[in-house]
């Protein structure tokens, strides 16, 4: 059926859960479509497209110049690994020339390394690309290469376009989670977004990557993206080594506005050298902070409150369950009475928000729900007498982060264990003097 609103016409099937194998099968639901000269936006998802369906489909895609967003995710369920790469050829095929389709969305179709060649050919092809989701496709890091070098290609192609004079837009979001992408294929997407400077959304939480893909991805890619905007990395591993990269490179993005490092085994000096560089006031419209189950106690909670006094302002959202200490800590109180001062003062702001809940504007405000804290029995002197040259690991981190690796791979979800940090006395000084800047 097609549902109209104010400014775009939608063909959906995604409520149907249809068995759609040949074209006979698909052609009763696209009356519709075929009939529509205005269609903006198709969602296909919630059912299984055999080739001849596809086939089918893709001969009336081809005549809609008005499309500008494919929702194609979930739509090759229970499929053979045999149908998937012609019934995908044929549908970005058809999609291919479209001036105005800006956004693609192909999240839940098992890809992998044996059917990624028509999605590799289309990325690499598509100038008017804006936007891309692939969430869970089974992609592993060869693919992954593949996709990335596929989207460094576009870059070129976008540039060529630019100086024949054509409109081109850039490349703004790239969702890739759970596709277990793992360091192996960091270096050709940090070229990818090397190329992709405008990009201002990046999503690839739970892929698998270690601190060093970590550091790669960062300091070789992002950290080129000026304008970004969301970055969230959660479920993949950071440890001291990855912080130190994050540190680094966070302070050049100035319109970050939400930032995700929860479970990424960030530590308690690691948090407290990434709430050094953000106390810096280099990051003035980060509004959330994701940090939930990264072995953060009380000190670093100090240091993240001083942060949010110092360089902080916008911070409205603070995510900490599942870290290292009491929700009785003074810090923790203290954060809940700032944010929740800001979201009043953001409510008053606007005058209250017409339903009287004075929720304010973007809807996420304060701290997350502490429900799953572990106690911090640990002292802040710990290992006092073995300072350690920072980035360096200790023979039972190294034991305890080979584990870590073990789980991403056979479990391919989040890490369960924890990862030791060594004592860095640059960190604890740092610790020490944000915490005398605490207002």
């Amino acid at each position: 059926m097609a549902n109209s609103s104010s400014d775009t016409t939608i063909f959906t099937l995604s409520t149907a859960s249809l068995k759609l194998d040949t074209a006979d099968d698909i052609k009763p639901h696209l009356a519709a479509l075929v009939e529509s000269t205005t269609i903006a936006e198709i969602r296909l998802g919630g059912n299984t497209l055999g080739p001849g369906a596809c086939e089918h489909l893709a001969s009336i895609l081809k005549s809609k110049p008005s499309l500008r967003i494919a929702n194609l995710a979930d739509i090759f369920t229970s499929r053979l690994l045999s149908e998937i790469p012609p019934a995908l050829s044929s549908l970005l095929t058809a999609l291919l020339p479209l001036e105005t389709l800006h956004t693609i969305d192909l999240s839940d179709n098992a890809f992998g390394l044996n059917t990624q060649a028509p999605l590799v050919d289309f990325l690499s092809k598509h100038v008017p690309l804006k936007h891309l989701v692939l969430n869970n496709n089974g992609l592993g890091p060869r693919a992954g290469v593949l996709i990335a070098d596929a989207l460094t290609t576009l870059a070129a192609r976008k540039e060529e376009a630019r100086k024949e004079g054509r409109d081109v837009p850039a490349l703004e979001t790239v969702v890739c989670g759970r596709n277990r992408l793992e360091s192996g294929s960091m270096a050709a997407w940090a070229k990818a977004f090397r190329a992709h400077r405008g990009v201002r959304i990046v999503k690839m939480v739970q892929n698998g990557i270690r601190q060093e893909g970590i550091s790669v991805l960062l300091r070789e890619g992002l950290k080129e993206c000026s304008g970004l905007q969301v970055l969230d990395l959660q479920d993949n591993t950071f440890t001291l080594v990855g912080a130190n990269a994050l540190t680094e490179v966070v302070g050049g993005w100035r319109e970050l506005t939400e930032l995700g490092v929860g479970d990424c085994l960030l530590g308690a000096r690691g948090t407290v050298l990434l709430a050094g560089a953000l106390g810096k006031g280099a990051n003035p419209a980060l509004r959330v902070l994701r940090a939930q189950y990264n072995d953060i106690d009380s000190r670093a909670v100090a240091a993240l409150l001083a942060a949010a006094h110092k360089g902080l302002q916008a911070l409205r959202r603070l995510e900490l369950n599942g870290n290292r200490f009491s929700e009785d800590d003074i810090g923790v109180s203290e954060l809940r009475e700032l944010l929740e001062g800001r979201r009043l003062q953001a409510v008053g702001d606007e005058d209250e928000d017409e339903d009287g809940e004075g929720e304010g504007e973007g809807g996420e405000w304060g701290l997350d729900s502490l429900s799953d804290l572990e106690d911090d029995d640990l002292s802040e002197d710990e290992d006092e007498g073995d300072p350690a040259v920072k980035g360096e690991e200790s023979e039972e981190e190294i034991e305890r982060e080979g584990k870590a690796e073990k789980i991403l791979a056979d479990a391919d979800r989040e890490e369960d264990s924890k990862v030791a940090q060594k004592k860095d006395a640059d960190v604890d000084a740092l610790a020490d003097e944000l915490g005398k800047t605490i207002i």
